[in-house]
């Protein structure tokens, strides 16, 4: 064995060791929001003090499963081609996407959300390929808002609000309570709310490759 064989070795045990924690905590922490790092341990198939090592308190837990849903925010923005895809197309298939991460992880973004905005933190890179998409958005004249931070913090907003709503509100329409239903409010709430002044009737067409 090579005199760096081991320590790469150790690093992909710990790195499969913590997948496994962090996995386990997402299943178990939704079914129960309470539960505790020792038996975060034992769903996992690992020694407590092997997690404990690994996260030394809940805190620590919390912020890595944050850094997990960051990892799956930056999903959608390549999904959504916000860099490269027309941008009304990019931004309807990013809402549509963020409606399907939120049912998927429901729990966790309740138990990694600040307080003061009921959101979970979003990372630099995430908030960097936001802001892209509504500078694009502005560029091709869709939108007349300028300040990109302030437009991503209204869109966020929408999508958590238009989140929370009951599946037989009104302000669904007919489809009410299906993520399309969902993504359409949020789309057309977000270009008017912004400036946009276009009609946008073709919302369920697909980025071009």
């Amino acid at each position: 064995m090579s005199a760096d064989a081991e320590p790469r070795r150790l690093r992909a045990d710990a790195e499969r060791s913590t997948a496994r924690i962090l996995a386990a905590a997402e299943e178990l922490l939704a079914a129960d929001p309470a539960a505790t790092l020792e038996r975060i341990a034992d769903a996992a198939g690992l020694a407590r003090a092997t997690v404990h090592r690994r996260f030394s308190s809940r805190k620590a837990l919390l912020e890595a499963l944050t850094g997990v849903l960051n990892e799956r925010y930056l999903r959608g923005l390549e999904q959504a081609r916000v860099a490269t895809a027309p941008p009304v197309a990019a931004l309807y298939r990013l809402t549509e996407l963020l409606f399907e991460l939120k049912v998927g992880s429901r729990a966790i973004m309740e138990l990694t959300a600040d307080p003061a905005t009921k959101m979970t933190p979003l990372s630099p890179e995430v908030t960097t390929g936001l802001e892209q998409l509504f500078s694009r958005l502005r560029e091709a004249g869709e939108i007349t808002a300028t300040d990109t931070a302030w437009c991503c913090a209204i869109y966020l907003a929408v999508v958590h609000e238009a989140a929370q709503l009951p599946a037989d509100s009104p302000a669904l329409g007919i489809a009410a309570g299906d993520v399309g239903a969902r993504t359409d409010l949020t789309y057309r709430t977000v270009l008017a709310a912004l400036g946009g002044d276009r009609p946008h009737l073709e919302l369920h067409e697909e980025p071009s490759p």
